[in-house]
């Protein structure tokens, strides 16, 4: 496998819809170049990333052709008897007879105790005896010791997807650097997701722009990307590419990949340290939170205009903000302080605060 895999989370859409027609053309160009690796879960644009792969992939290639990961999210399973039937309806959705890969979706130290309760991992080993599995792992969203807890009481797990980028590596709340660490100690490939930090490193602010700007022309999503599969470790990095423009991008660098030389390195070291001091709230718009959130308040849309606002200077956010995002309700002010988000945050963030922050700064006069 190439070291470029298609995360189906954010594909184009229109009118509410996934624009086929553009997917299609973009599945195209993957599998045409030598890519081969698709990325989906049952969630994924309310289950329509799914279907998606079925009408642009699935029903048009053989299935030797393409490389399939689906996970097994908390939110669609409460008992242990909803497992089954929940895989047997992604197979259908997906149009396929089983899953190279299928992963223990977002575990953390709380989800982790419930897949354990409701059985999930061992069901999930017996759909890989079955054959319906080819590849049995988890996707993670917490710190190291919970990482080691999991793969030392499930060492069947084959595989482990982590967000790892260059911004959050060293970070202390994600632990990226750490997390890759475990993996290594415990011989796990690792599958990398958010490589861009949820597109933030494809649009840095001026002065961390600079630098990368004074190295040889490539995107900045290409520094991002190429630091993630240049680490030990790493099977593939996962891109979520919403147009053709960024799969012609990432194309260009990952066909023939070659990690960061020194200078490239040295560079994001340097873009590292000027975002951590402007401060920016790390959300990746896993839209974890919107799921749950009881107000419908849009957290990732206003965390990143409150970002925009403070670190790169955009000056429309607020009008962004007021008349784009929450012209139809779920501004911040209507946060209820319930806490659901910040239980489900992989990021460990401190929404109600954050969400204080956002309202003081967008909906005052």
């Amino acid at each position: 496998m190439k070291k470029l895999g298609f995360g189906c989370m954010r594909l184009p859409m229109a009118g509410g819809e996934v624009d086929l027609k553009e997917t299609m053309r973009m599945v195209d160009a993957f599998l045409e170049n030598g890519f081969n690796y698709f990325d989906t879960a049952h969630g994924y644009l309310g289950g329509k990333s799914e279907t998606a792969l079925k009408a642009c992939l699935t029903s048009r290639y053989p299935r030797e052709k393409y490389i399939l990961t689906n996970k097994l999210s908390s939110h669609f399973i409460s008992k242990a008897e909803d497992v089954r039937p929940l895989f047997e309806s992604q197979l259908t959705a997906c149009g396929v007879d089983y899953f190279d890969y299928y992963l223990m979706h977002a575990q953390d130290r709380d989800s982790f105790v419930k897949y354990k309760n409701i059985r999930a991992y061992e069901t999930s080993l017996e759909l890989l005896k079955e054959g319906k599995i080819r590849h049995f792992g988890i996707s993670f969203h917490d710190q190291a010791d919970v990482l080691e807890r999991i793969l030392t009481e499930y060492p069947q797990i084959e595989v482990v997807q982590i967000q790892l980028n260059y911004a959050d590596f060293d970070d202390p709340s994600v632990q990226s650097g750490k997390c890759l660490e475990v993996c290594r100690k415990f011989a796990k490939p690792v599958i990398v997701m958010e490589p861009v930090k949820g597109g933030s490193l494809a649009k840095l602010p001026d002065g961390a722009q600079k630098i990368l700007d004074e190295l040889d022309g490539g995107s900045n999503a290409s520094y991002a990307i190429r630091f993630a599969a240049g680490q030990e470790g790493v099977l593939m990095v996962l891109s979520g590419m919403g147009n053709m423009e960024m799969m012609a991008d990432n194309i260009s660098y990952m066909k023939e990949f070659k990690p960061l030389d020194e200078k490239e390195s040295e560079a994001v070291q340097k873009v590292c340290a000027i975002i951590r001091n402007l401060g920016a709230i790390p959300c990746t718009a896993c839209r974890y939170c919107t799921e749950v959130c009881p107000k419908g308040i849009v957290i990732p849309e206003a965390f990143a205009c409150l970002n925009a606002k403070r670190i790169f200077n955009n000056w429309n956010t607020a009008y962004y903000y007021n008349n784009v995002h929450t012209k139809n309700g779920g501004k911040a002010s209507e946060c209820i302080g319930c806490g659901k988000c910040e239980g489900i945050c992989p990021q460990h963030l401190q929404i109600r605060a954050l969400l204080k922050e956002v309202a003081l700064e967008f909906e005052q006069g």
